[in-house]
């Protein structure tokens, strides 16, 4: 799918180095979001290959709470150089879940099990997302949820230089050991959803020094999501700590697994609703 003339509608937001517009393409009159990814030094080819590599890992998937991508092209000044990518992306009418209103449990396992869904349907192809927190899940007006920024994300028994993430929902192993696989993106999923259910972030897996946190430290400063929120469905509550274990064994073994507890979980709230609150419109 080529990028052809767009009229941009108004801007998204910012990445780490791009910029999001809002566009409509003008013979179709569709919607989408465009990335702009500028490339100004040589320092910036990095940014480059993030793109090509985003743009690749989204091609393996086609699942609806995947953000889809649908193209990548270089834009060129006069003297051929490349100067900045652009990257076509679906539009989603909506907000990332830590700007859209505080969401209710019932909310927050609904958003949750469709993330679960969409992990699943990753590591199905061999690919971990090694970057799940609240900014990288939209949640449209309609209620569906879109995972997005493939950027971080690692593609099976291909070579990795470095770990990159965010410290809050980086597992200790991925921070300790370079270890990207199934149970660190459950422990991201885990600490997600204790942040979106608590309104707190759990340990950082880095110190201030920026080493990986050691586990007496780590247990000193982790709180329970019960022992905030003695109210919890319990079962919710033990879900998120499991998610959350130190050590990667003690998590859930899989994501499917999450997936089916919080669908279970959905299900019996809905039967015996105590919040009124079951859909997920905003």
């Amino acid at each position: 799918m080529k990028i052809n003339k767009f009229a941009v509608v108004g801007p998204l937001g910012n990445g780490a180095q791009s910029a999001i517009l809002q566009i409509r393409m003008v013979d179709t009159a569709e919607n989408f979001a465009l990335k702009v990814v500028p490339l100004e030094s040589p320092e910036d080819l990095k940014f480059k290959d993030q793109a090509e590599h985003e743009f690749k890992v989204a091609q393996m998937f086609d699942h609806p709470n995947l953000i889809k991508i649908f193209a990548l092209e270089p834009v060129k000044d006069w003297l051929f150089r490349v100067k900045k990518m652009h990257m076509l992306i679906e539009f989603v009418d909506g907000k990332t879940i830590d700007e859209a209103p505080r969401l209710s449990p019932i909310r927050v396992m609904q958003v949750f099990e469709q993330v679960a869904s969409a992990l699943v349907h990753m590591h199905k192809k061999g690919v971990f997302h090694a970057d799940i927190k609240p900014n990288n899940i939209m949640l449209s007006k309609e209620g569906v949820v879109k995972v997005i920024d493939f950027g971080l994300s690692w593609i099976r028994d291909e070579p990795k230089d470095r770990i990159q993430g965010t410290p809050e929902y980086m597992a200790p192993e991925q921070a300790k050991h370079k270890m990207v696989n199934e149970r660190t993106d459950i422990y991201s999923l885990g600490a997600a959803m204790y942040k979106m259910i608590t309104g707190k972030l759990p340990p950082p897996s880095l110190n201030d020094e920026n080493k990986p946190i050691e586990l007496k430290t780590w247990q000193k400063q982790f709180k329970p999501v019960d022992l905030l929120i003695p109210t919890l469905n319990k079962s919710l509550a033990e879900l998120i700590n499991r998610c959350l274990s130190f050590q990667a064994t003690a998590r859930p073994e899989r994501m499917s697994e999450v997936q089916g507890t919080l669908d279970r979980l959905v299900e019996e709230q809905l039967k015996n609703p105590n919040d009124g609150l079951a859909g997920l419109e905003w």
